[in-house]
């Protein structure tokens, strides 16, 4: 039984489901927050280290409330993604591991927030660490394109690329950032990323390799789209419900097999028997 196992078999009762909209909703209120009263925020709900020090310990939780964006549009339609994203990711590896990984990040911010106080001071590095909340999120569509990498996302509602291509367009954001930033910077980046880097290069195994949650998701497609079908067929005209939602169907009892028929065939029918092919 590998690690992550056995954290879900001893702590998983208390993973919380639909996690994401939690962190949305936070967003949401952030929002609100910082286009009516932006200083609120940084006085009483960013990571400053040395406020935690002094009692101040919600800080620890409520710097995830910062927005992912200052524009209403961008910001819905960026909520919108990351709740999707972090839906799939709940359906592949379940709300533990979903969970895990999302608290994973937030340790990772923490941890490089504290990092960075000698290099900027208290202040500048909560300052810092609200800009890095977004990359909790984003690191999502890290473990997306690592995970089912031809999974289509749509840009603006239009246009349709791979997670793979998106996974690796942010990859190389983040080496040109790492390049070009300053080593405080750069530890920063590390630290927020360090969910991905723990679940995908040490604990690999526990999380659903991309063959495995292709098969799933190409099953489910193929049951959704059986289930879209006809449910209903009449053996004689061969009308379905689809055809038209008033028809009933009803069964022969004189028929031998499983022949299925509208109202209109099914008392002028002629019965199959043994040895006949059709109705």
């Amino acid at each position: 039984m590998n690690f992550i196992n056995k954290l879900e078999r001893k702590f998983g009762r208390f993973a919380v489901h639909n996690l994401m909209i939690y962190l949305i909703a936070m967003q949401a209120l952030g929002f609100f927050l910082l286009n009516s009263n932006p200083a609120f925020y940084v006085n009483w709900l960013s990571l400053d280290i040395s406020a935690i020090l002094h009692g101040q310990i919600w800080r620890l939780v409520t710097f995830l409330i910062f927005p992912s964006n200052t524009s209403i549009v961008w910001f819905l339609i960026s909520s919108f993604c990351f709740f999707s994203i972090g839906r799939l990711l709940e359906q592949m590896w379940g709300t533990f591991r979903l969970n895990l990984y999302l608290i994973v990040g937030i340790i990772g911010i923490i941890i490089g927030t504290c990092l960075i106080i000698p290099f900027y001071g208290s202040y500048l590095a909560s300052i810092a660490a609200a800009g890095s909340s977004t990359q909790l999120y984003l690191s999502m569509l890290l473990a997306i394109a690592a995970t089912i990498p031809d999974a289509q996302f749509f840009l603006n509602f239009i246009i349709p690329v791979k997670a793979k291509w998106l996974g690796i367009f942010y990859g190389v954001l983040l080496v040109y950032d790492c390049i070009k930033g300053t080593w405080p910077s750069r530890i920063m980046l590390v630290m927020t990323l360090l969910n991905f880097i723990l679940f995908f290069f040490l604990y690999r195994k526990p999380v659903q390799q991309a063959k495995q949650v292709k098969r799933k998701v190409v099953y489910q497609h193929e049951v959704k789209h059986s289930a879209s079908g006809p449910r209903h067929r009449c053996a004689v005209c061969g009308r379905t419900e689809l055809d038209d939602p008033t028809l009933e169907f009803r069964y022969c009892s004189k028929c031998e097999g499983n022949y299925e028929y509208c109202q209109e065939h099914l008392y002028t029918h002629k019965h199959v028997t043994k040895g006949d092919g059709q109705a």
